[in-house]
């Protein structure tokens, strides 16, 4: 298993928190999705997801919600 974690600008309100979980949680190959204190950390198996799907995802969907990563 691998681990990333991404710095949000801000933190999350708790309704987006719950709607990144739901989302991301549910894909194939995602272990684990923890969402807190402005970082979101994703266990995944890179047999099944890279980190890149993984950041590119979690950016697009964190963008919907109207956040930002941090670069």
């Amino acid at each position: 298993m691998e681990k990333i974690t991404l710095n949000v600008e801000k933190n999350f309100c708790e309704e987006c928190s719950l709607a990144l979980r739901r989302f991301i949680g549910n894909m194939e190959g995602i272990e684990s999705i923890d969402v807190e204190d402005g970082k979101i950390a994703v266990v995944f198996n890179e047999a099944k997801i890279t980190e890149e799907e993984i950041s590119r995802i979690t950016r697009d969907n964190i963008e919907k919600l109207g956040y930002k990563l941090e670069e």
